[in-house]
C-alpha cells in the first residue's frame, strides 16, 4: 500500500492513511456510511474527534458553524422549560445530552433547571470536546458526568440539539432507473491537489422509504443509523420502565424534513453537506476530517422508529413553535437589542425556525408544552 503525503497535519494525514486500509480490507470498496464514521469519529482523527474548534458564530475564531446555543443563551433557557415539565412529568431528576458540543447547552439548562437536576450525563464520543465540556461545566462539576456508551437502563429526560444529523448515512442513486449504493474507492490522484477518494456506485437491493415519482437520476439518503439509535434509546427507556418503574421522554432538535418532502422528486441531489470556516459545500471527499459532514433528518423515519420500538411520540413541530409554546418570547421583552436579535434568529423562518424542528418521544402519552399549539404530528 502506497503512502500518499495528503496533509501537513499528522492527524489527518494519519486519517487518509486509516480510511485507505479500511478500503483495502472492504475488498476496495467502502459504503459511505462507513467512510462518514471513519471522518467523523475516528478516535484523535475524525472531525469530533479531533482538537479543532468547530463551534462558533464567525470563521475569524475558526469554527466552522454555530448551533442554536451558541446563538443565543436563550435557547437552552427556553428548553430548560419544557426539560422541567418532563422532569416533573416522569417523576425523574436526570438529564442525558447527547452529543454536548462545546457544553454551551449544558450550561444553560444547568443554570436554568437548578436543584430540579440531581445528576446530569453526556454521551460523547469526542475526546477533546469532552475536554472543552469540562472547562465550560467545571461550576457543575458535582453534577456533570460523561459515558461513551448508554447502560442497559436509562432514565429522565433526553435532549439531543443537531445529533441525529451527524450520524453516518448511506447514499442511494438511482441512474437510469436502476438503484446503486454509492460508495468511496482509493484512486492515487495524477493531478497535484486532487483527492484520492474518488465515488463509485453498486447496484443495490436498498430502496429510499418510498418510491421517488419520475424516472429522473436521483440522489439521497437512507438513515438506519439514525433509526437504530432510536431504537436504543427505546430499548434502555423500557428497561428502566420495567425494573424500576421509572421511564423516561427525549425531545431531538434538528434539520430536516417529513418523509413526504425529504424524497420529493425536485430534491433529486440530496441533502448531504459539508461545513468548514462557516462555508458549506456538497464534498466529502476533500479535506477529510477538517470539515463537518452531516445530511438532513428524515423525521418521517425517525419517528415510525419510535413508535415501532414502543415509544408515544409525543409531538413533532418547528423549532419556532416549539421554543415559542416554551415562553421564548415574554423575558426578551426587556432583554438588550443585541440579545433579542440573535435570539429572533433562533425562530425567523429564514434562519432557524422553519428549516430546523423537534420531536420528542416518551414512554408514557402526554402532551408537552412545546407542541401545544403548531403540533405536526399528522404531517409525519
Amino acid at each position: 500500500m502506497s503512502h500518499l503525503q495528503l496533509s501537513n497535519d499528522p492527524g489527518q494525514q494519519a486519517l487518509y492513511t486509516l480510511i485507505q486500509r479500511s478500503i483495502d480490507k472492504a475488498g476496495g470498496w467502502l459504503g459511505f456510511d462507513r467512510f462518514m464514521a471513519l471522518a467523523l469519529y475516528a478516535p484523535g482523527m475524525g472531525y469530533y474527534a479531533n482538537a479543532l474548534r468547530k463551534f462558533g458564530t464567525t470563521p475569524q475564531s475558526g469554527s466552522d458553524f454555530v448551533t442554536a446555543p451558541e446563538l443565543s443563551p436563550w435557547f437552552g433557557r427556553t428548553l430548560a422549560h419544557q426539560v422541567s415539565e418532563a422532569l416533573q412529568v416522569t417523576q425523574t431528576d436526570v438529564v442525558w445530552e447527547f452529543g454536548a458540543g462545546s457544553g454551551a447547552l449544558a450550561l444553560q439548562l444547568l443554570e436554568t433547571l437548578g436543584d430540579a437536576v440531581k445528576r446530569y450525563t453526556i454521551v460523547d464520543l469526542s475526546g477533546s470536546l469532552r475536554a472543552r465540556q469540562q472547562d465550560t461545566l467545571k461550576a457543575y462539576a458535582h453534577k456533570v458526568q460523561w459515558v461513551d456508551a448508554l447502560p442497559e437502563q436509562l432514565h429522565g429526560v433526553v435532549v439531543g440539539n443537531e445529533v441525529l444529523d451527524a450520524m453516518p448515512v448511506q447514499l442511494l442513486v438511482r441512474k437510469a432507473g436502476v438503484w446503486h449504493e454509492r460508495g468511496v474507492v482509493w484512486q492515487t490522484p495524477t493531478e497535484a491537489g486532487a483527492s484520492p477518494l474518488q465515488w463509485q456506485d453498486r447496484v443495490t437491493d436498498l430502496r429510499p422509504p418510498v418510491e421517488v415519482e419520475g424516472a429522473h437520476d436521483y440522489l439521497t439518503e437512507i438513515h438506519a443509523q439514525a433509526e437504530a439509535f432510536i431504537h436504543t434509546l427505546a430499548d434502555r427507556f423500557k428497561a428502566s420502565l420495567a425494573a424500576t418503574g421509572q421511564g423516561g421522554a427525549a425531545f431531538l432538535l434538528d434539520y430536516g424534513f417529513p418523509e413526504h418532502e425529504y424524497f420529493h422528486p425536485q430534491r433529486h441531489m440530496g441533502t448531504l453537506m459539508c461545513h468548514q470556516l462557516h462555508k458549506s459545500d456538497p464534498d466529502p471527499l476533500h479535506d477529510v476530517g477538517a470539515k463537518d459532514i452531516t445530511a438532513h433528518v428524515n423525521f418521517t423515519g425517525v419517528a415510525l422508529a419510535g413508535q415501532d420500538a414502543g415509544l408515544e411520540v409525543l409531538g413533532y413541530t418547528s423549532q419556532a413553535h416549539f421554543l415559542i409554546n416554551c415562553g421564548l418570547l415574554p423575558p426578551l421583552v426587556d432583554a438588550p437589542l443585541a440579545e433579542k436579535a440573535m435570539a429572533q434568529k433562533l425562530i425567523t423562518e429564514h434562519e432557524m425556525g422553519e428549516l430546523f424542528k423537534v420531536i420528542a418521544f416518551g414512554t408514557h402519552a402526554w402532551e408537552p408544552m412545546g407542541f401545544a399549539q403548531g403540533d405536526r404530528s399528522h404531517t409525519l
